[in-house]
């Protein structure tokens, strides 16, 4: 067996687990205030056992000014009294521990808020004790601070604008990759790294069952040897630059991760679960990060195959072409084939609505392309990730002006944009295709005018088409989304080679048929998925599946010979 595979001399756990998760202003309201808490949470605990998942990960619920939905945190040892208590957290570590599942925590200690006491107390004095907690920098030489182009670099944040931010008393600047309300932590001073971890040992004490990682691989800045950030290469069409080689995966990033895991992991329990969410990553860095001989996490997420439809940026939309998708994923399929470990996702709160991105939300094909997707994604080693509402086909919001974004990316983009001269239509549409905003509805419970997530006014608008897709219509209806993702999910819990078994592409040249197979020991599961409108005779793709035995299939088992539109199958050959 291979050795991404061990844990301690045995199968890791997480071969077998689904994550589940929960982005808490959306998930379900349990107080009215039109924002979801931790009491809504439990309220639908057992949606979450019911659907057979393992884990949740849930996004932060630490007090925060809310500059990024939560992102922005400024205690990290307590929860924000929007979403509930740590009586609550506790309530909910029991509640969840009792039905079989795990906590993952949210972890975002690349950044905290401008409000967090650690900032407020580096930004009192250039003396401060805590001011080296984070990066200060001097405008460039020559020039006056606030002076355009004095910024000590030229990076572009995440979130446009320079990465650096004046603070007029002292005359210097602040970094932040994120939102000029997320200063960056800095990683080099060993007092950070030990408040970081303390921090950490506290949850694990407390129950929690382990960590998501917040751009985790952003935390090991490329200063040099002469303790210095330098300028990146000009972006197109701007005044800025990219950083990125800078700060992705820097070098010490190994360093800080080994010395993470012995200070907190060491000597716990090997049901722990870490993931480090990791842009820009590639496959041979994932390897040394999620190789369990190093001591680093579990294993890591990254964007290569949610880039494959973007142009110049993500907000430049291009389709996406089916045999791209299928050599990226292969190629993460295949480098981590002997040592480390996939996650597998298509959606999460960063990201549009799988089944408007990558499937077909008409009417007629959303149920099919919905759980033709999650067929072929479940199905890939690795361990898969649910969103909350994928699991009942939930599609991007039909947003139609601009007044209905909540996302600081999604609206600091309109601002820069349309400055820059660009088309405010295309733009909205742009938004409508690609913003943040169309994960982060409500999720939908039921057909009620506000979907049965609050009782009072939500903190951004429900999708209008949840009265007819939402849970309470799926729950008993066998052949519904959520059915079908209950079926997938007790699949990998039951089936070795879907756990465990080798991964072998086919046809990798063909734009609409996805199909692959996965082997452990002399058994083999063929998985065939139609990604488009079109029918094809299976025989013609692949001589071997007619006549093989169907394990799960997402339509109904009265045409073997075809593989009809978003037609996904199961075959034991």
């Amino acid at each position: 067996m291979a050795a991404d595979q061990q844990e301690g001399g045995q199968v890791a756990w997480w071969t077998r687990a689904v994550v589940y998760q929960v982005y808490p202003r959306s998930f379900m309201d349990s107080d009215g205030d039109g924002v979801g808490d931790l009491g809504g949470l439990l309220l639908r605990l057992d949606h979450l056992a019911d659907l057979g998942v393992d884990v949740v990960w849930l996004s932060p619920v630490y007090p925060s000014p809310q500059a990024d939905n939560g992102y922005d945190i400024s205690d990290y040892q307590d929860i924000d009294p929007l979403f509930g208590s740590l009586e609550q957290l506790d309530e909910l570590i029991s509640a969840m521990h009792a039905r079989g599942m795990k906590l993952v925590m949210d972890l975002v200690v690349n950044h905290t808020s401008d409000q967090h006491p650690w900032f407020l107390e580096a930004r009192s004095s250039t003396d401060s004790a805590k001011r080296d907690w984070y990066w200060w920098r001097p405008p460039r030489a020559g020039m006056a601070a606030g002076e355009p182009g004095a910024e000590p670099t030229n990076w572009q944040s995440f979130f446009s604008g320079p990465v650096w931010e004046l603070d007029e008393p002292s005359g210097e600047y602040y970094l932040h990759l994120f939102d000029r309300r997320q200063p960056d932590l800095n990683w080099e001073n060993p007092d950070v790294r030990q408040a970081v971890y303390a921090m950490m040992r506290w949850w694990l004490d407390r129950g929690v069952d382990g960590f998501r990682m917040d751009v985790i691989n952003m935390i090991s800045k490329d200063v040099g040897p002469d303790g210095h950030l330098h300028d990146g290469p000009p972006l197109p069409g701007s005044s800025l630059g990219d950083g990125s080689a800078s700060y992705l995966s820097g070098p010490r990033i190994h360093e800080f991760l080994q010395e993470m895991h012995r200070e907190v992991f060491t000597g716990r329990s090997d049901a722990l679960l870490t993931v480090g969410e990791m842009p820009g990553v590639t496959v041979e860095q994932a390897r040394l990060f999620t190789d369990p001989a190093r001591g680093e996490v579990d294993m890591v997420f990254q964007f290569e195959h949610v880039g494959l439809d973007h142009g110049t940026s993500k907000w430049d939309v291009h389709p996406l072409r089916l045999r791209d998708l299928k050599a990226s994923f292969g190629r993460w399929q295949a480098g981590l084939a002997e040592v480390g470990w996939n996650s597998l996702y298509w959606d999460n709160h960063d990201q549009p609505r799988a089944v408007s991105r990558f499937g077909d939300d008409s009417p007629e094909f959303r149920r099919d392309s919905a759980t033709c997707l999650a067929t072929l994604l479940h199905l890939h080693r690795g361990t898969p990730y649910v969103y909350q509402g994928e699991e009942i086909g939930m599609a991007n919001f039909p947003f139609t002006a601009l007044e209905e974004f909540r996302d600081i990316e999604s609206l600091n983009h309109h601002v820069q944009a349309v400055s820059a001269g660009d088309d405010p239509a295309h733009v909205l549409a742009a938004l409508r295709t690609m913003g943040r905003d169309n994960a982060r509805t409500p999720v939908q419970w039921d057909a009620t005018p506000n979907a049965g997530f609050t009782t009072g006014t939500p903190w951004i608008a429900v999708n209008p088409d949840h009265a007819e897709w939402n849970v309470a219509a799926q729950r008993d209806d066998e052949q519904s989304v959520l059915a079908h993702h209950r079926r997938l999910i007790a699949l990998r819990h039951t089936d070795d080679v879907v756990a465990l078994g080798d991964f072998h592409m086919l046809l990798p040249g063909h734009d609409e048929v996805y199909a692959f197979t996965r082997s452990l020991d002399g058994d083999t599961l063929l998985v065939v998925c139609n990604l488009s409108r079109t029918p094809y005779r299976l025989a013609e793709l692949l001589p071997e599946a007619p006549g093989a035995e169907l394990v799960l299939g997402n339509l109904p088992d009265d045409d073997p010979a075809q593989l009809r539109p978003w037609e996904a199958r199961v075959l034991r050959v």
